[in-house]
This record gives C-alpha cells, sequence and structure tokens, in this order.
C-alpha cells in the first residue's frame, strides 16, 4: 500500500464536521423525506435543509 500524500490550499476552509443524529432521528428523517416525496414537495433545497441539520423532522 502506498501512503497518498494530498495536499489542500492555504485558502481551503473545511466545512464543519456536523454530529450524526441518533438512528431514531435518522428514521424521523428518512420518514418525512419519504413523506415530502410522496406528496411532490421535495425540493433539493429541503433535502439539503435536512442534510445539513439546519430542517429537523416535526
Amino acid at each position: 500500500m502506498h501512503d497518498l500524500n494530498i495536499s489542500l490550499p492555504d485558502d481551503y476552509e473545511k466545512e464543519p464536521e456536523l454530529p450524526i443524529p441518533s438512528i431514531d432521528d435518522q428514521k424521523k428523517i428518512v420518514a418525512e423525506l419519504k413523506r415530502l416525496e410522496a406528496v411532490g414537495e421535495l425540493t433539493p433545497e429541503i433535502l439539503h435543509a435536512f442534510m445539513t441539520g439546519e430542517r429537523l423532522p416535526e
């Protein structure tokens, strides 16, 4: 195996790591996304909000 030497630009800003939701919260998020998709309301913006933690299931 070879070690990969990957360098990032000096001005590279790493996105903050998001806490991983609990299994119960993950199940709620999936159910909410499926519900939104079923009624035709799942947009890329809503999906992004759930994936970044900006929006939580109700």
